[in-house]
């Protein structure tokens, strides 16, 4: 069976022409990186992005890009690498712009986002055949100026939006504020990927315990996803916007059957309490509104598949990430003997091809 390979979750890595644009439009925000203060990146808003020292720290700048690349900065090393790999299509989400929902100044976020989706408009643009796609951002610190950016995204040719699990102020995705960008996103026909990002100042609940950046980065994907689902669902998202489509990212599928599971017995037992959860959990994702990524090299794969169905699982690559088994992401789908060809295809690429609409 001929297998067409879209990777639902890639990586953009910011060049140094966009840092520049941002530093020279806001001088007094952000502060290029400076040797003088060792090795890592820009400073905006004072912090540090990545944070990689101290309670839920992210990577170091120095290993944080998997050295087997050729060159990330660049479409025509994306896609040499995405040649080697045998991606037809790469589906890109942002680096640094995973932060954007922590600067504390709304005008400021918005600005960002907005050069930010440009910015990604214009790299993606550069590769031919549209073989490079992007998921733009937005500010949901302030839903009002969210909603207003979203509408530019798919005129920018941007193929969805990336939004984090959680607020840094408390709100969760389930807040009453947000309802009228869930409205937006629902009328826009955007597919929403739910994205972590430790070292970002986005909250990563649970994994703030830690310093150490291994147990960091082990905690915080699955958690991070446990509470956006949790919110999305039995906050009553899902419910009030049965067309809207959300993808839960890097952090496995193997959590998915357990977590769903668990998540229904509490509706069937104790449903009273979230009274905007109409259905068990299990059946948002069933009818087509959550799709979720798999590692590679997942063990419980096949029985995810069995029990979600393929068309809910889709291939990631993480590239150009430090965590990337490139240029070993699509063997280890492709080459398993416990799933059936049909469902490798929609693995590989069915489903994001459906969800990103390429």
């Amino acid at each position: 069976m001929t297998m067409r390979v879209v990777d639902g979750d890639a990586h953009l890595l910011e060049t140094a022409e966009f840092i520049l644009e941002l530093a020279e439009a806001h001088p007094d925000r952000v502060e290029l990186p400076d040797p003088a203060r060792g090795p890592g990146g820009a400073r905006i808003e004072g912090k540090p992005f990545p944070r990689s020292e101290g309670r839920g720290c992210g990577v170091d700048t120095a290993t944080s890009i998997t050295p087997k690349a050729t060159n990330p900065f660049e479409p025509a090393g994306i896609l040499r690498d995405a040649d080697a790999e045998g991606i037809d299509v790469m589906i890109a989400y942002p680096s640094l712009g995973l932060g954007a929902t922590a600067f504390t100044d709304p005008a400021f976020a918005e600005d960002f986002c907005r050069r930010w989706n440009r910015w990604a408009a214009r790299f993606t643009a550069a590769a031919p055949g549209r073989r490079l796609r992007a998921v733009g951002i937005v500010p949901l610190q302030d839903p009002r100026r969210a909603t207003a950016v979203l509408e530019a995204l798919a005129t920018e040719g941007l193929v969805g939006v990336a939004v984090p699990p959680a607020l840094g102020d408390g709100r969760n995705l389930d807040h009453p504020d947000l309802d009228r960008f869930w409205a937006a996103v629902e009328g826009s026909g955007l597919p929403v990927g739910v994205h972590g990002a430790p070292g970002m100042h986005i909250p990563v609940a649970g994994a703030d315990r830690f310093d150490n950046y291994v147990q960091v980065h082990a905690l915080s994907f699955p958690v991070d996803q446990m509470i956006a689902l949790t919110a999305l669902t039995l906050g009553g998202v899902l419910e009030r916007h049965p067309r809207l489509r959300v993808a839960f990212l890097e952090s496995g599928v193997g959590w998915v059957p357990y977590f769903l599971e668990r998540l229904d017995e509490h509706v069937e037992k104790r449903g009273r309490q979230v009274p905007e959860c109409r259905r068990p959990p299990s059946e948002y994702a069933a009818r087509g509104q959550c799709v979720f990524s798999c590692e590679p090299e997942e063990h419980g794969l096949a029985y995810a598949t069995a029990r979600l169905g393929a068309e809910r699982i889709m291939y990631a690559s993480d590239y150009p990430h430090w965590d990337s088994d490139f240029p070993h992401t699509v063997a280890p789908i492709r080459d398993r003997t416990d799933l059936t060809a049909e469902a490798k295809a929609a693995i590989l690429g069915g489903t994001a091809a459906r969800f990103y609409a390429v």
